[in-house]
């Protein structure tokens, strides 16, 4: 909202040594946002001239200047010689001259410069040039604007352009703001002025007549809530060529409205003035009375803007007896406007419905100024005083007179009075309010207070439809006394409270990948059913996934049951901006839905209570079970090509390490076993299982997959169940103890059939050789000549130690010897000659 300060200073008392700073600062205080300063930008010596006389000289380029004599006043230089190429004046008409050193809006400075064969001696202005409109239909008469005033005047202060606007930010439930009425109601809370209210009018004063014919849907119009009040009544005999008085021209201009003719200043003035907005109809040109109706299927309005609109059955039209002539509460249609023949003027001020309003202005693509008051409220007290004020001043700037052809529909409203009980302000604001500070902010603000046996009972004022209930009182009450009195208090927190043992585990582990080298990449949790059932399945079959019923984005409505697609996006994303080396990692939560389970409610408690216990078991209900995953992503190059080192690719051994890594920190052995998945590559994929159940996979993308995904080569993934991984932890940690006992270290070859896995022959040398082993680790995987075929030659090389002893070789040996019986019992394993 802009806020010309001379209009503002009309309703209250703003000091006249206030500047621009001193308003803004005084609205802030009482909750508005800064925004930006207006003017009209112009500086140096801008007077009132008079044309003494001009010769027209016909140009080579076919345009014909006039070389003028122009009276400026003799304390500005006197008669000066200047070049003008209009001719819309007369000898002896007064004329606004821009004299050297001037600079217009542009910025456009002015100086003597020699043109068209002559030194023009400063510059006679358009309305355009100064700022005062859009329209260059030659320069500025000030005849025209019905000002008379002496050759030399300062013509910045004539004409209003000496004046500022404050530009604030209006949030939606205070729709009351977008008036200079309530602006300046608000400037005199902030600072104690006098208000006064330009709404305040004796009730048979603002009556608008009768007879004319009026109906809402031929009902009652308490049982049509979309329509709360209308009045309409006539002025008669106005002169639409009459010029807009300059003062209004600039106060319009610097709110952001341009001047389009006095009729249509005149209503637009209004609607900033008072906050109703405004429409006048040419009388002559409506048939029969207005009814306001809901559209009928087929029909069609041509708007102000020269646009045919197909309606919709919601749309609230305006209607004569030829059909629609308007969009209530948007934009008038072009059949029924004011233009330079209306003689005869029906001014409407109403109240109509704000959702209605709201929806059909998003519906028509077609924001307004009179849709973003009505969409956020409008005092239902100012029609009457709105109909009334643009009759005053048809009457004052365009000649009219008011006639008793008139009428109104409306229906008495009720305000709900609030409790407050007392205590409640401070306890909720935390800031020791008296009684007398409560309830006189209350009454500052216009509301209506009774002191009852426990507190008050508050009846808000009637353009306060955003206070509802006690907490938005208390609200008010803090913002009349001063945001700076809530103290800023950081809570203590409890003794002997921390992160939990999962919260410890996940930053453990997000660290350690952190500190590996790896980039933690958040992603959105929405993705397809197609990839939730490629990537959240071992097959790739479509499981349940949660559907969001008011998605962000339509494509990806379901909540993800894998971290792999988010990181797949990420990848390309980055890929697709040059940067093609990627080893990236993501913490979060999945969303694993029970078939044949229904999630979600239509059941939610209102914000300002606390559900119950019963309500909020429901609600936890209602919410799919979430795992906390970890997954990562490598592609590209580990090192890149440099002198005495080749390229070394991503692949199945950087993965396995970051396997390790989140082994290390989550405190668990995470063991690794051949297996196969829709997503990964035919026999490069892994099954990842801690204590004999799987918490994850490993493995390379398949070709189709990662193609599907525009990476350009190889990429390998991993994804953990971080939240089963932490709870096979437990809650703590502990470090392994070092041994001060020299290792006895033995390598053994296995020969096995190719079937069986190097993860399980290891398990059994593990569980064989007892506690003395320490380590296990394959070194080699042999196949060929000495080797009948279908089998292969695993070779682990055994680590030993005891905590108490220095263990022998023939110690050592018979651990080895255990651990091969077992392989060798459980899979047939025998040592390689």
């Amino acid at each position: 909202m802009r806020v010309p300060l001379s209009w503002l200073r009309e309703y209250v008392d703003v000091a006249p040594d206030a500047t621009a700073d001193d308003v803004f600062a005084a609205l802030v205080s009482v909750g508005f946002e800064e925004e930006e300063l207006h003017g009209f930008e112009i500086s140096g010596p801008v007077v009132v001239g008079q044309v003494l006389s001009f010769e027209e000289e016909p140009q080579n380029n076919g345009k014909t200047i006039r070389w003028c004599q122009v009276d400026v006043g003799e304390e500005n230089g006197g008669v000066r010689g200047i070049v003008c190429g209009a001719s819309n004046f007369a000898v002896g008409d007064k004329v606004v001259v821009t004299l050297p050193g001037a600079v217009l809006p542009g910025p456009f400075p002015i100086a003597a410069r020699k043109t068209y064969g002559h030194v023009s001696d400063g510059m006679i202005a358009s309305a355009r040039e100064l700022g005062l409109g859009d329209e260059h239909d030659g320069i500025l008469v000030l005849s025209t604007l019905g000002i008379d005033a002496p050759v030399g005047t300062d013509a910045v202060a004539l004409l209003g352009l000496d004046d500022k606007a404050v530009e604030i930010n209006v949030t939606p439930d205070r729709g009351y703001a977008f008036s200079i009425r309530g602006v300046a109601r608000e400037y005199a809370h902030a600072t104690g002025a006098d208000f006064r209210d330009p709404a305040e009018h004796e009730w048979a004063d603002v009556q608008p007549g009768t007879g004319f014919p009026l109906a809402v849907d031929a009902e009652p119009l308490r049982e049509n809530p979309a329509v709360q009040e209308f009045v309409v009544r006539v002025v008669r005999d106005v002169d639409p060529s009459r010029p807009t008085p300059p003062w209004m021209i600039a106060r319009l201009s610097l709110a952001g409205i341009r001047s389009l003719g006095v009729l249509i200043d005149i209503t637009n003035y209004v609607m900033l003035e008072i906050g109703n907005p405004i429409h006048g109809y040419d009388l002559d040109k409506l048939s029969g009375g207005i009814t306001v109706r809901r559209a009928q299927p087929g029909e069609k309005l041509t708007t102000l803007d020269g646009q045919e609109r197909k309606l919709h059955v919601e749309d609230l039209l305006i209607t004569d007896d030829s059909g629609p002539i308007g969009l209530a509460g948007v934009m008038g249609g072009g059949t029924t406007e004011m233009s330079d023949a209306t003689r005869n003027v029906l001014i409407e001020a109403a109240i109509f419905d704000p959702i209605s309003i709201a929806r059909t202005a998003r519906r028509h693509k077609l924001p307004s100024e009179a849709s973003k008051r009505f969409e956020r409220g409008v005092d239902p007290l100012v029609p009457f005083v709105a109909a009334r004020r643009v009759a005053d001043l048809m009457v004052e700037l365009a000649g009219g007179r008011i006639d008793e052809l008139g009428g109104a529909l409306y229906s008495e409203f009720e305000i709900a009075g609030i409790a407050l009980p007392d205590g409640f302000v401070s306890g909720l604001i935390g800031v020791d309010y008296t009684e007398e500070e409560v309830t006189g902010a209350l009454e500052t603000i216009g509301a209506e207070v009774t002191e009852t046996s426990d507190g008050w009972q508050v009846i808000p004022p009637s353009w306060r439809p955003d206070l509802t209930d006690k907490w938005t009182l208390a609200e008010e009450v803090a913002r009349i006394h001063g945001l700076d009195r809530v103290p800023s208090v950081l809570p203590t927190p409890p003794a002997g409270r921390g992160l939990t043992a999962a919260q410890q585990g996940r930053r453990r582990v997000a660290n350690a990948l952190a500190a590996a080298g790896l980039v933690e990449t958040p992603a959105f949790p929405f993705t397809t059913e197609a990839h939730n059932a490629l990537h959240g399945s071992a097959s790739g079959e479509k499981l349940p996934s949660v559907k969001l019923a008011n998605p962000l984005d339509g494509q990806a409505p379901f909540l993800r049951r894998s971290l792999i697609p988010g990181l797949l996006q990420i990848a390309h994303r980055n890929i697709a901006r040059g940067l093609t080396d990627l080893a990236i990692f993501e913490t979060g939560s999945v969303f694993l839905p029970e078939p044949g389970v229904t999630y979600g409610t239509d059941d939610v408690p209102p914000l300002g209570q606390r559900p119950t216990d019963e309500k909020l078991a429901e609600l936890n209900a209602s919410i799919p079970p979430q795992r906390r995953h970890v997954a990562a992503l490598f592609t590209g190059n580990v090192t890149a090509r440099q002198p005495g080192r080749a390229v070394e690719s991503y692949g199945l051994s950087e993965a396995l390490d970051a396997v390790r890594v989140i082994a290390v920190a989550a405190g668990v052995e995470i063991d690794v076993v051949q297996g196969q998945r829709a997503a990964l590559h035919p026999g490069r994929a892994g099954v990842l299982s801690v204590a004999g159940t799987e918490v994850g996979y490993v493995g390379e993308l398949h070709p189709n997959v990662a193609s599907d995904a525009d990476l350009p080569g190889r990429a390998v993934v991993l994804e953990l169940d971080l939240d089963g991984i932490l709870s096979v932890a437990g809650e703590r940690v502990v470090a392994a103890s070092l041994s001060t006992y020299t290792a006895a270290t033995q390598d053994v070859s296995l020969v096995v059939s190719e079937e069986v896995t190097a993860g399980e022959l290891r398990a059994a040398l593990i569980e064989g050789a007892g506690d003395l082993l320490e380590s296990v680790r394959l070194v080699d995987d042999y196949r060929g000549q000495g080797l009948d075929a279908g089998q292969k030659s695993l070779t682990f090389a055994l680590r030993f130690r005891a905590p108490d002893r220095t263990l022998t070789a023939a110690e050592a040996t018979e651990a080895k010897l255990a651990g091969v019986a077992t392989a060798s019992e459980r899979f047939g394993a025998s040592i390689r000659d």
